[in-house]
């Protein structure tokens, strides 16, 4: 990862601890692929990836999360709850949190559930 990406999961980290969610696991890999940060938001179970880009000049961060990328994502979260059975039973939920050129200073776009199974 490079550094305006490390910067950017940072950031996202340290926005969605102060709105209350809970810090399970960062940079969570396995074969499938990887998913940046895995956060308790009360019982929910949401899985989170990070995408920061300068310009939109391809469609910007949350675009950059393709079918495939979300393919990937949810492959590595199904992993994630086979290996951490406690929590098989919790509603998950897909979120992106995208810094834009636009929105650097404002902080990033949260993308709730972005995307589904």
């Amino acid at each position: 990862m490079n550094k305006k990406g490390q910067h950017a999961e940072a950031m996202a980290l340290q926005w969605l601890l102060k709105n209350q969610l809970t810090l399970l696991s960062r940079n969570y890999s396995c074969r499938f692929g990887e998913i940046d940060l895995i956060m308790l938001d009360r019982s929910i179970l949401v899985f989170i990836e990070v995408r920061a880009r300068s310009n939109l000049r391809f469609g910007g961060a949350a675009a950059s999360v393709t079918k495939q990328k979300q393919q990937k994502i949810i492959t590595t979260a199904n992993h994630f709850l086979l290996c951490n059975s406690k929590y098989k039973l919790f509603t998950c939920r897909f979120d992106v949190m995208a810094f834009e050129t636009s929105s650097a200073l404002g902080g990033p776009v949260w993308y709730k559930d972005a995307f589904r199974l």
